[in-house]
């Protein structure tokens, strides 16, 4: 039989910030319109609607004392920790973030030097051939992380990776914008290895695309909604949001079909389908539409993982982050284990998307 190189996750690990931001911290918020007038409507009911449309009931946001490298450094130390292997060895550490290291005092995004080379100055990683570099890709930013090191491992530059998701994206939300009590802070990692196999494991193949024509604006930066900020050339994440569940419901389920095309998998094979977490009621939609692809008006019972409505949108951190709560028998009612599929989709900035389907050994 025929032995083929594979990528396969070895270790897992997260950070979870402390602090615990419930929807009724924003009730002394002034919320604006995107024109500068002030929303006409009591917080109250502002919260209560935004809890009926994303399901988004608290996130976690980042202490002062803390930075975006700090958590990535605290999740990739777990999860090189448990994949046990010595961290000299890593042939690459990929960092998918959007913002660097932004600080309490100073919303501006700090890119120097990467946040991959402070994560590996935070690990005390002497080997000069550990290459390291950052990886900006909106939301999908991990995924797209993963993918490159697929590619490193199967062309034999690499065989082991550390891919890490981190963002903190608490500190550039605008206060004024209802679209703030969306985002959370995070960090997720896993380290990749190139294992021999007879039989496929690991990545089986994956799906990236970039709709930059008429969507790039989706998601972008700009000053706040509040006319009166009193810091006005500060900028903020902003989105379209109808546009962007729009996007999402048409191309994200045929990605994911394209993907499991590519391998003739019949998505009746799939364990859980793991989806970037923005809004909870988009991604019910999304994994409707998915299946409907296929002609099964339901989507099994508890195939899809869900923690945005704890721990809200944290990006890039998002999916490594779900993953290794998963393994490491953290989430309730879920599990994953030898032989079981697993689905990877993520949407966002750009826009991008990207998927890749796992197996696990």
């Amino acid at each position: 039989m025929n032995t083929n190189i594979y990528s396969v996750i070895t270790g897992t690990g997260s950070y979870i910030p402390s602090r615990v931001i419930t929807n009724e911290d924003f009730l002394t918020n002034e919320f604006f319109e995107t024109n500068g007038e002030k929303l006409n409507k009591p917080n109250q009911e502002i919260t209560e609607k935004f809890l009926e449309i994303t399901t988004i009931a608290q996130r976690r946001y980042i202490t002062d004392d803390l930075t975006t490298s700090d958590m990535a450094f605290f999740a990739a130390e777990q999860a090189i920790k448990s994949s046990n292997i010595d961290k000299e060895e890593l042939d690459y550490i990929i960092v998918a973030n959007n913002f660097g290291d932004t600080k309490v005092d100073n919303r501006a995004s700090d890119h120097v030097p990467a946040m991959a080379s402070k994560v590996k100055h935070k690990l005390q990683i002497k080997n000069p051939d550990t290459v390291v570099y950052d990886l900006t890709f909106g939301c999908p930013g991990w995924v797209q992380g993963v993918i490159q090191a697929d590619y490193f491992i199967k062309s034999g530059d690499a065989k082991k990776i550390l891919v890490i998701g981190a963002e903190v994206l608490s500190r550039i939300s605008d206060p004024h914008d209802r679209d703030c009590m969306l985002y959370a802070d995070g960090a997720g990692a896993v380290v990749l290895e190139a294992k021999e196999s007879t039989t496929p494991i690991g990545i089986l193949t994956h799906k990236t695309r970039s709709d930059t024509f008429s969507h790039a604006g989706l998601l972008h930066m700009g000053p706040s909604y509040n006319p009166e900020y009193e810091k006005p050339n500060d900028l903020f994440l902003k989105m379209n949001g109808r546009r962007l569940y729009q996007y999402a419901l048409e191309t994200v389920p045929p990605a994911i079909k394209a993907c499991l095309d590519k391998i003739n998998m019949p998505i009746t094979e799939v364990s859980k389908v793991l989806i970037h977490q923005a809004n909870g009621k988009m991604d019910d939609a999304m994994l409707k539409r998915l299946y409907a692809l296929y002609n099964i008006d339901e989507a099994p019972e508890n195939v899809m993982p869900m923690t945005v409505h704890e721990l809200g949108n944290t990006s890039v951190a998002t999916l490594p982050t779900l993953l290794d709560l998963i393994l490491k028998e953290n989430l309730a009612n879920h599990s994953i284990g030898s032989g079981d599929v697993l689905v990877f989709a993520s949407v966002g900035a750009g826009m991008n998307i990207n998927a890749f389907i796992y197996k696990m050994a």
